[in-house]
């Protein structure tokens, strides 16, 4: 199965139906179907072929699903840059993948005028929207006006290259994980064994389309529910449009339903419609899911997955949440990330590559059909990472009797201070139990003493106080004393990915400088 032709079918089922809304605007299949062949013809007769790579520098709009489906009905290889990298970052990314050209909304039009002057000749600049600033920018939506809205005929195989997805992971180094049409479909088939997903249904989208909210715009389709999308994620424009759109499905980053739930009078905001709210991509404070438990009631579905083996690996479903909220007993389930899905294999490894006993911490390693076919141009990272049909996650964790897996903390994240291993994650939840903390993330810093020591940064919800020394001597009430901050410094926001996860590599690069 290739995942050009779920979106064929999906246009052939629910023709005349809404398929996406941005704003007060709205497209049916059929509408976007043929405008995506249409910007595929366009960009084949300014001269680019299958297997061309084209970098994206898109914000969310009426076109994201269009774009993105007309890449993979042709055969063109997406490359999705993260809108808040660097200029620098961004060239790299360009000329590491050869990109022929750059796909891009008008609000990043100057950026585009930077990295001209840097990229070879006959590179191609394709605006989306607006006015072009330059005349050497492509207004590509008016080079549609004279194409055919006719499938483009592309012959297309599983192991055709799809996108090239960059990601820093637990490095920091910029690597592409790159996916294929099968593996694309895979992640569609997965989605739809895992989710109940109906016609009439409304996903709404608030992160970035480029990334892994993407994922979840084809299974949506394919059953004939419609894409809403929001140009961004603010929390009390989220809210009204909740009242306003109705969304039967939600995904969002424990980040960001921290900010909704900090947010003034948020329980006057009706969620009645939401059926499933989807979170993951990096853990779920204990408080904040318990508040949201409280105030949205049982429609919480958690999720595991990652760039080079996107979602769904694992699930944690709403009936789990219904017993967990219930039965304290079962609560701390609730911090899992659920149960391999169907189409996964987990275990747990050491550092030798041997299964440990259940229950131990160790690294995440997962078999699925929709992982990565390899790093582009990183063959040593590569077979670091891939090892037979195993993808090595660097995610600590660990899975209990019953099968649920338990997300520990990235590798690289692990403190040693004093040759005890410390856990980022677990300090972390002792101090969003604080009333006080609306953020928190734990790094290790050098000490000359313990090697490393725990320092902790925080972010403290509006309109309340508290001191280092206060926190200190809350978390030692809770807390082995080694694995207590040593310092707490107040910060007015954590450094996060497109996506919304806290970016901890980040902090402690900061610190070092120091």
């Amino acid at each position: 199965m290739i995942a050009a032709e779920l979106i064929k079918r999906g246009a052939k089922y629910y023709a005349k139906e809404t398929a996406v809304m941005y704003k007060n605007q709205k497209l049916t299949f059929e509408e976007v179907h043929k405008n995506s062949n249409r910007l595929a013809h366009a960009l084949f007769k300014l001269g680019l072929e299958k297997g061309d790579r084209i970098s994206f520098l898109l914000a969310n709009s009426i076109h994201s699903v269009e774009i993105d489906f007309a890449m993979l009905k042709s055969g063109l290889v997406r490359v999705p840059l993260n809108t808040r990298l660097s200029e620098e970052e961004h060239f790299h990314m360009i000329t590491e993948t050869d990109s022929k050209a750059i796909l891009f909304t008008e609000e990043f039009s100057v950026r585009v005028a930077r990295l001209k002057e840097r990229l070879p000749k006959g590179t191609l600049f394709c605006q989306v929207d607006g006015v072009s600033k330059y005349d050497w920018m492509i207004p590509i939506y008016e080079e549609m006006k004279a194409v055919t809205d006719e499938d483009p005929i592309v012959p297309l195989v599983e192991a055709d290259y799809a996108t090239l997805q960059y990601t820093s992971g637990t490095t920091g180094k910029l690597k592409a994980a790159i996916h294929t049409q099968g593996s694309w479909a895979a992640m569609a088939t997965n989605i739809l064994s895992t989710l109940t997903i109906n016609n009439g249904d409304i996903m709404m989208h608030a992160a970035p389309l480029t990334h892994a909210s993407g994922i979840l715009v084809l299974p949506h389709w394919i059953r004939g529910a419609a894409n809403a999308i929001l140009p961004t994620f603010h929390p009390q424009e989220f809210l009204q449009a909740v009242e306003t759109i109705k969304p039967t499905t939600l995904n969002l980053v424990p980040t960001m339903i921290v900010m909704l739930l900090s947010t003034s009078e948020v329980e006057k905001y009706s969620f009645d419609s939401v059926r499933s709210l989807i979170y993951g991509a990096s853990p779920m404070p204990r408080e904040a899911l318990k508040r949201g438990l409280e105030l949205w009631g049982p429609k919480f579905i958690q999720y595991f997955g990652q760039t080079e083996v996107p979602l769904i690996l694992s699930i944690l479903p709403v009936e789990d949440h219904i017993l967990g909220l219930e039965n304290p007993a079962y609560f701390d389930r609730l911090l899992s990330c659920g149960r391999p899905t169907i189409t996964t294999d987990v275990k747990i490894v050491d550092g030798d590559g041997i299964e440990v006993p259940q229950g131990e911490i160790g690294e995440i390693v997962v078999s699925s059909n929709q992982s990565m076919a390899g790093y582009w141009k990183e063959d040593e990272l590569t077979a670091e990472t891939v090892k037979g049909k195993w993808v090595y996650t660097r995610d600590m964790g660990y899975i209990d009797q019953e099968g649920y897996l338990y997300l520990v903390d990235r590798k690289s994240d692990m403190i040693i201070s004093g040759g005890f291993n410390i856990y980022p994650r677990e300090v972390e939840e002792v101090l969003y139990q604080h009333p006080a903390v609306m953020e928190a993330a734990v790094v290790g810093i050098p000490d000359a003493t313990w090697v490393e020591s725990v320092k902790a940064f925080v972010v403290l919800k509006e309109g309340h106080t508290t001191s280092e020394e206060e926190l200190i001597e809350f978390c030692k009430d809770h807390l082995a004393s080694y694995k207590k901050p040593k310092s707490i410094e107040f910060i007015d926001s954590l450094p996060k990915s497109a996506v919304g996860k806290v970016v901890r590599r980040m902090l402690r690069k900061e610190e070092l400088k120091r």
